[in-house]
């Protein structure tokens, strides 16, 4: 930052212009001081003791645990949602998986002369993660297939390989193109894809196995589902390079309509809105989520204590958990609770957060709001961290929204600001057999624990003033955000597009008072929106890059996308012949982001525009793709009349 910017910024940041903080330093002492990391512990192992199954009757078993530890923790209206696992009936555009359990599995190497111990490549009940979660089952007597081994170069020609009636050995995730191996005829895979290598000993969880998306549906095919250790693999590759190899499989898996299960419930406020705090089980990972679903029951039960013994006040507005299956649980969640979404004021999730101290890569990072949906939560996680982690002494980051887990929940037709504490687990564990409760820090618990308790009670008691200062939070953001957008965009449209996203974390603090109160309020905020204006217009001298995104694609400014329900669009309801080389917008950005921007006025050029000023240049074709959604049925498009 260039000295004369900086000396502006303190000159005009609200801190030196009498906005006062109005009690938070308080509550983060009080809560700080009463977390219990022991007990939040013991939830993460029951947690993992069960969900590290991922049957669905042990979901089932999670559920009635945290049912009954809510309960104990003083929360009211706890309750157990049976959301339907039938692999048809969709929230928003995902469909639900049909329920899946498992008594036993296993692989064996047979015809060699390898030492017995070695045999064995694959056994559910020693280690759960040696089955694929949704294979499908074999006779009861088995089945014996010969391994092939395919590479990802030989994807592009699998129909040119006789797959039919085999077992595929593969170091890619055999659930991004299972439908491939549907095609070929295969029998079904033996993974030995890895996200660390060096777990020699280690097992990557396959938990996707739908023919056209994540959750096993209705329409997908029941193939075989197995994963072994790299130290395995390697022994399987050798044999393979001397002659041919077969394997006996036993499993015995079923599929049926049951139910996904999730639990929530309230520290009752004195009003009707919420505030909310979500983590997913259903995972067979301690750190991914064990630890996420501990934290956040361990918020409540200690807000309730301090609230019960008179040390905090009753917030004005209710705490809730909500603990369920990742997507799919907060999807139903939120269309089966329109009123109460459309009261819940903020949320935060909690995923993946509790590594140990010493190891490198396991400081927090705080995931921001689309841009579509900036807001004073993401000046204000910062603060709780910057706040509480500086005292403890622990490096944290900040980094724009990412897709991948329940922070869809922000995007405009939820409308639930929400941010995502996450950390990373130094040796790389996710999704590995490997993730277990000793890698597990109690400190690292602790501290997720105070973050996400402290957001959420400072939000749910929030007032006028405390507005106030949340607005001069976002302020001093906005004028950071502003000059970062002109010093590494150095364009007079990035400028503005910061300008403009800023003002509109300022003015989100609106929502925290009454329908009455807010004109007052508004009149109130609007000194600090003409300050980042002004800031804004100080900074286009330095705006010597000609603007990007100023071309105008004439086909696009003719179309308006009119959305037809919530959140993102998985495609998992459609053939994958059928995608016409689409991305799936379970997890892509560029396409996810150009959603949230489509709210049935703004034309597509204009979307394609604010998704390039948020994400940066892509080849991405918005007409293509959203002309793709058109024709199966996902959006409406309004054709616009330029003359």
């Amino acid at each position: 930052m260039r000295f004369p910017q900086l000396v502006l910024l303190l000159l005009i940041s609200p801190s030196f212009a009498g906005v006062q903080d109005t009690g938070f330093e308080k509550v983060l002492s009080a809560i700080r001081a009463s977390i219990d990391p022991d007990r939040a512990m013991k939830t993460m192992r029951e947690v993992y003791a069960s969900d590290r199954y991922f049957t669905f009757p042990h979901f089932i078993e999670t559920a009635g645990y945290l049912k009954a530890r809510m309960v104990a923790a003083g929360l009211k209206n706890v309750e157990i949602v049976a959301a339907p696992a039938d692999g048809a009936t969709q929230s928003g555009y995902w469909t639900p998986p049909l329920a899946w359990d498992i008594k036993s599995g296993r692989l064996e190497i047979i015809g060699t002369d390898i030492p017995s111990q070695d045999r064995v490549l694959a056994d559910y009940q020693k280690v759960p993660t040696s089955i694929g979660m949704w294979s499908g089952p074999t006779p009861r007597e088995g089945i014996t297939a010969e391994v092939v081994e395919l590479r990802k170069a030989d994807l592009a020609n699998i129909e040119s390989r006789n797959l039919r009636g085999k077992l595929v050995l593969t170091d890619e995730n055999p659930a991004n193109w299972k439908w491939l191996l549907v095609k070929a005829g295969a029998l079904g895979a033996i993974n030995a894809f890895t996200e660390n290598p060096t777990l020699k000993d280690g097992r990557q969880w396959i938990n996707a196995w739908g023919d056209d998306g994540w959750a096993y549906t209705k329409r997908s095919t029941p193939l075989l589902s197995f994963s072994i250790t790299p130290h395995q693999a390697a022994l399987v590759r050798s044999l393979l390079a001397k002659g041919p190899v077969n394997v006996r499989a036993t499993v015995d898996s079923r599929y049926y309509e049951g139910t996904y299960p999730y639990v929530t419930g309230i520290i009752p406020g004195t009003g009707p809105e919420e505030v909310l705090t979500l983590g997913h089980t259903s995972e067979q990972g301690a750190e991914d989520n064990a630890t996420g679903v501990a934290a956040t029951l361990e918020a409540l039960e200690t807000l309730n204590r301090l609230i019960s013994n008179g040390t905090l006040p009753r917030p004005k507005r209710s705490i809730r958990v909500l603990s369920m299956g990742e997507m799919y649980g907060s999807m139903h969640y939120v269309q089966h609770n329109p009123e109460r979404i459309k009261q819940t004021v903020a949320a935060m999730c909690v995923d993946t957060p509790a590594a140990a101290y010493e190891l490198a890569g396991t400081e927090y990072t705080f995931y921001m709001n689309p841009h579509v949906a900036k807001d004073f939560t993401d000046a204000f996680i910062l603060k709780v961290a910057d706040a509480y982690l500086s005292k403890v002494g622990r490096p944290w980051h900040v980094k724009e929204f990412t897709t991948g887990t329940d922070t869809y929940m922000a995007e405009p037709m939820v409308g639930v600001p929400t941010v995502w504490g996450y950390s990373g687990s130094g040796v790389e564990t996710h999704h590995n057999s490997e993730d277990t409760p000793d890698r597990v820090d109690p400190r690292s618990l602790r501290d997720i624990t105070t973050v996400d308790a402290a957001f959420l009670y400072f939000i749910a008691n929030a007032g006028e003033a405390d507005a106030l200062w949340l607005a001069g939070l976002s302020e001093s953001r906005g004028y950071r955000e502003i000059l970062k957008a002109a010093d590494l965009q150095n364009t007079r449209e990035q400028i503005d597009y910061a300008l403009d996203r800023e003002s509109q974390a300022v003015l989100s603090v609106l929502r925290l008072v009454g329908g009455q109160d807010r004109p007052r309020l508004r009149a109130r905020l609007e000194p600090a929106i003409s300050r980042l204006r002004e800031f804004a217009k100080s900074q286009y001298p330095r705006a010597t890059s000609p603007d990007r995104f100023t071309a105008v694609n004439q086909e696009a400014a003719k179309m308006i996308v009119v959305r037809k329900r919530f959140g993102t669009l998985p495609l998992d309801d459609l053939p994958h012949d059928q995608w016409e080389g689409q991305p799936s917008g379970a997890w892509a950005a560029t396409p996810t982001l150009a959603l949230y921007w489509c709210d049935g006025k703004r034309n597509l050029a204009e979307v394609e525009r604010l998704t390039k000023l948020e994400l940066g240049e892509t080849n991405f074709d918005f007409v293509r793709y959203f002309r793709f959604l058109q024709k199966h049925h996902y959006v409406d498009i309004v054709e616009k009349d330029l003359r």
